[in-house]
């Protein structure tokens, strides 16, 4: 039986960066659990299930746009020092969370620290990578 559209499906994987390194894997936890179309995952993630038969695995790679998208310059800015709360000592790699106008959370690391000022990122961490998966279909749910 191959993995469908509307199917729930638990998923281990492993995936990697160009350079190798692992950004993430579910291989010392719990299988991922999603329904395919659901958009729960990256849609080139969804696709690669798509057709595989339970203990089946395959090796794939998402492109940067079609995974958390291009690396945008216009969401990475500076901002005095005298701006962040009171008592927060910055440092490069430190992530923050601010609130939108919409109310909606935002994720920011700190990529740059200055006498001055510190430099945010609101890009997803993975934006302009291309992401490399080997996955493994273990099951799909009844």
């Amino acid at each position: 039986m191959a993995a469908k559209n509307g199917d729930t499906v638990r998923v281990h994987y492993t995936g990697t960066l160009n350079d190798g390194s692992v950004f993430d894997t579910s291989r010392e936890r719990e299988p991922i659990e999603f329904s395919i179309g659901s958009q729960m995952v990256i849609a080139g993630f969804e696709n690669a299930v798509l057709g595989m038969e339970p203990g089946e695995t395959k090796s794939f790679t998402v492109a940067s746009a079609d995974a958390y998208g291009d690396h945008d310059p216009r969401l990475v800015q500076d901002v005095p020092l005298g701006e962040l709360p009171p008592g927060l000592d910055p440092q490069p790699g430190m992530r923050l969370t601010a609130t939108g106008q919409d109310g909606r959370e935002i994720g920011l690391v700190i990529t740059e620290v200055t006498a001055t000022a510190v430099r945010l990122d609101a890009n997803h961490p993975l934006a302009g990578e291309d992401l490399t998966f080997e996955i493994q279909l273990v099951e799909i749910a009844a």
